[in-house]
């Protein structure tokens, strides 16, 4: 009868799965790292949540979540289950019994994180779903459910009620997503990376308070300051630790680690471990970031770069980014198809662009345009001119797809050169690309000048380019659920 009800229970999940939405897409994710033979400890090889040491008491890493206290075994076990699940705190076990893996019918416990991610170009729900196999292991990452809506919550700026209104739509897909007896011990967590931080401070305050007004009417667990703006430091070491974790590289006993670059809308990232000691000490010391990972100590270059996102750099091309006389102005670019007139939006400002009617355009004008936004801002690491292998994601990907580098469905590598060669073609040929983006040759060429002039990476140099890894999105989200969950202790 025990296993007829779990049947019946799996059978009612999948059914609510199924009747969510065609643009919510559902990754089931039981994934064996092809690093774990390198392991040399005990741990379940799948996706393991990483064990990482409680920080000291009183050391609490600022902006953190709360994590709920464990009760001593001198108190009586609350009726009410943990907010958070207590399989991810490595406890004593006359401290606090776990009563629910006690059992043969519990032994494989089911909890689930909701992290959102609020970006400048649109907002995400990642819904994670994890499984405690056995009491003393960690908890695998089982599947992913993921659904985006446009725009971004900064969009919102002077309507804070309908931004909080699109995070209400999402939660319906957490509440489909999950059974309804876990919704009380369910965190609900949401990051806001660029979008907000390019706001004034008043506007930016009115809708987090929104979101946090929408997350405390839901039937989830709202932890303390689950609300909040994400430092950009921290979005690409949570991204980092997301791609080395899928691909399984923080598996292997090597430090054959992969670097990240992430490119949003507003801000872009670059992450990686450094293997040579002149990286660390030529950096700014704001771009070495630490933490403990696996019982290990990392020291990773990592840097977000605010306003060099993809659609901040078309405003700082322009030179609208920034400007007043919104109304009447008319920016112009060479970049842009000589007949093209446009309102662009962003951050809830609406620009008016054109091309240059009697003007030149092409790849030379234009990369002498974007230059402007890179040439003396972005720092060039040590060591990017070696054969580090890099993943990039978001607009790096999608324009690599628009453009016809690689295949959506399958992602691919390809070098700095690649993108190089075919910004070229797609400025000297709007006509032909216009119809699928007139910005394309100014999102080309600036990603080519932000790789080669910016980080200063070689023509060689290997980008894998990837929306999904092991069917799980490439983004810092998963990474900013484990640091919920086991606080990372980034400084």
């Amino acid at each position: 009868m025990h296993t007829m009800a779990l049947l019946l229970t799996l059978s009612a999940w999948l059914l609510g799965a199924s009747l969510v939405a065609e643009a919510t897409y559902y990754r089931h994710h039981r994934y064996v790292p092809y690093f774990h033979r390198y392991r040399d400890h005990s741990a379940n090889a799948e996706n393991l949540l990483p064990e990482v040491p409680d920080p000291a008491p009183g050391a609490t890493q600022p902006g953190a979540p709360t994590r709920p206290e464990i009760p001593e075994v001198i108190h009586p076990r609350p009726e009410v289950l943990d907010p958070v699940p207590e399989l991810f705190h490595t406890v004593p076990e006359v401290v606090h019994a776990i009563e629910e893996a006690s059992s043969a019918g519990d032994a494989n416990r089911v909890f689930y994180g909701v992290m959102f991610d609020a970006g400048s170009t649109g907002s995400r729900i990642h819904i994670y779903k994890f499984i405690q196999k056995d009491p003393v292991e960690l908890p695998v990452l089982d599947s992913e459910m993921f659904h985006a809506v446009k725009p971004g919550l900064s969009h919102y700026k002077d309507n804070p009620e309908k931004g909080g209104d699109t995070i209400r739509q999402l939660l319906k897909i957490a509440k489909k997503t999950v059974p309804e007896e876990d919704w009380g011990r369910t965190p609900v967590v949401l990051k806001a990376t660029a979008g907000l931080r390019l706001l004034p401070e008043d506007k930016a305050n009115a809708l987090l308070e929104e979101v946090r007004e929408v997350f405390d009417e839901s039937p989830f667990f709202v932890p303390n300051n689950s609300v909040s703006i994400m430092q950009g430091a921290k979005e690409g070491v949570l991204a980092w630790v997301t791609v080395n974790f899928l691909t399984g590289h923080l598996y292997s006993n090597t430090r054959k680690t992969v670097g990240i670059l992430d490119l949003g809308g507003g801000s872009t990232q670059i992450t990686f471990l450094p293997k040579s000691k002149k990286t660390v000490q030529s950096a700014p010391p704001t771009y070495i970031a630490q933490f403990n990972l696996f019982d290990h100590q990392y020291q990773l270059y990592t840097h977000s770069y605010l306003g060099n996102g993809l659609f901040a750099a078309r405003l700082a091309t322009l030179g609208a980014l920034g400007a007043d006389g919104l109304d009447w102005k008319v920016f112009t670019s060479s970049c842009l198809p000589k007949k093209f007139t446009d309102d662009l939006t962003f951050g809830g400002n609406t620009y008016k662009v054109s091309g240059i009617p009697d003007g030149y355009a092409g790849y030379k004008l234009c990369y002498y345009e974007v230059m402007k936004v890179i040439k003396g801002i972005v720092h060039q690491p040590y060591e990017v001119k070696g054969s580090s292998v890099f993943y990039a994601f978001s607009y790096y990907f999608d324009r690599a797809v628009d453009s016809g580098l690689i295949d959506g469905s399958r992602g691919g590598s390809v070098e700095v050169r690649d993108f190089k060669k075919r910004a070229k073609e797609v400025c000297n040929k709007m006509t032909k690309y216009r119809a699928i983006s007139p910005y394309l040759c100014m999102d080309m060429t600036y990603i080519t000048c932000l790789l080669k002039e910016g980080f200063g990476f070689k023509d060689d140099t290997v980008l894998q380019l990837s929306k999904k890894v092991n069917n799980v999105e490439t983004s810092w989200a998963l990474g900013a659920t484990f640091d919920y969950f086991r606080n990372l202790n980034i400084h």
